[in-house]
This record gives structure tokens, C-alpha cells and sequence, in this order.
């Protein structure tokens, strides 16, 4: 397994750190619930405790990490709650991230999704089809050139990265439709808006549905 809690190559900033906390959270090696050792961290990182702090801080801010007074910052946890109001979020962010590519070269952005759909049909095994559903999605909005939309959907594409890393065994290859993605890249590729509209709010609903019916009958908190 990857390990993203390694010695910083970069100068050790706030900001790498909450990266690589954030990627480490988002692969399950920092898994929901956990709690933050901050000596045990730094050490890992190899970096001080000041800009560590600093870091956690960051993602506590984000959502990612809570505070629970006189015992730390823990990891959250993904309740079925949890995912629907996550894919709320998502869904009005790259519902906005669709609209405004539209108003540039929509058939470029609907060739470059159209690839990473294709790869994602090929592939067999559930952890490369998701980690390609979520490029997919990152894509989409890092496409549509709002700095703040990236910014805000990097925390939901972690939150995202969480459920389907503590719920693998259910989110098999056949719920992950590579048709679906081709679908929607076709549409965003011939400047059709309103198919575009449907086909994201049909594929988060589908995603709640899958993610939240896997989270009850695996028993997640």
C-alpha cells in the first residue's frame, strides 16, 4: 500500500502538509474515526510540530478532521448522512462547473472526460475503476477554470475517495458504469446543456443510492 505520511522532498509548508494528510485520509491510511497522533505525524513527515498544527488546522477547517475537546482531532467518519449531504455539495458544484464550460471550448472538455471514460470501461478491477471515476469528476471541474470551484470539490472528491475505500467490497465494477461517464462526456461534447444537467443529477442520485444502501448493509458508522 502507498504510503502518502513519508518525509517531505519540499520545504516543509502548512500547506504540503495538509496535502498529504488530505491524500492520506482520501486512500484510507488515515482511516474514518482515527485519531491524530501529532508527534507520531511529525516525526513521519519529518517535519516540525508548528506547521503540522497548522496543517491539521487547515483540514479541520475543510471538514475532514474534528475536534473533539480534551481528546484531539479525529478523522470523520462517512455516515450515510454524511453522503448524501457530500453528494448535495458535489452535485451543485459541478452542476456549476458544466454551465460555465459551456461558455468555452466545451468540445475540448468533452474529449479530454471522453478518454478518461474510455479508460475506465477497459479497466477490471473496483480500486482503478474508482480512483478513474474520481479523475473523471476532478476533471470536469478543474476544466471549467474556477479556482474556487476546484478548491471547494478538492474536499468532496477526498470525502468521495473515503467512501469508496471503506465500502470497496460493495462498490464493484458493475455499479461503477464506464457508460455512464461516456454518456456524460458525449453530452458535454456537442454543447448539449440540458442532457449535461440531467446526467449529473441522475449519476449523483445513483451514486447516494449505491454508496448509502453499501454503508447499511456493511454496517458503517
Amino acid at each position: 500500500m502507498t504510503s502518502f505520511i513519508e518525509p517531505l522532498l519540499l520545504q516543509s509548508t502548512p500547506s504540503i502538509i495538509a496535502d498529504k494528510l488530505r491524500q492520506a485520509i482520501g486512500h484510507g491510511e488515515l482511516k474514518p474515526g482515527a485519531q491524530l497522533n501529532e508527534a507520531e505525524l511529525a516525526r513521519r513527515l519529518g517535519v516540525s510540530r508548528g506547521p503540522l498544527r497548522e496543517g491539521m488546522q487547515r483540514l479541520a477547517q475543510e471538514g475532514l478532521l474534528v475536534s473533539i475537546r480534551h481528546r484531539g482531532l479525529f478523522v470523520i467518519e462517512i455516515t450515510p448522512d454524511e453522503v448524501r449531504d457530500m453528494y448535495l455539495a458535489r452535485e451543485a458544484i459541478e452542476r456549476a462547473a458544466a454551465r460555465k464550460i459551456f461558455e468555452g471550448d466545451y468540445h475540448a472538455v468533452g474529449e479530454a472526460l471522453l478518454e478518461i471514460a474510455e479508460r475506465m470501461t477497459a479497466q477490471t478491477t473496483p480500486p482503478e475503476v474508482g480512483e478513474l471515476d474520481i479523475a473523471f469528476h476532478a476533471r470536469l471541474v478543474e476544466l471549467a477554470d474556477s479556482p474556487r470551484l476546484t478548491r471547494m470539490h478538492r474536499t468532496f472528491i477526498t470525502e468521495t475517495r473515503m467512501c469508496i475505500h471503506a465500502l470497496e467490497e460493495s462498490y464493484s465494477v458493475a455499479e461503477v458504469r464506464g457508460e455512464e461517464h461516456r454518456a456524460l462526456a458525449t453530452a458535454i461534447g456537442s454543447g448539449d446543456r440540458k442532457l449535461t444537467d440531467e446526467l449529473l443529477v441522475a449519476h449523483m442520485d445513483d451514486a447516494i443510492s449505491r454508496l448509502t444502501a453499501a454503508a447499511t448493509t456493511e454496517d458503517i458508522p
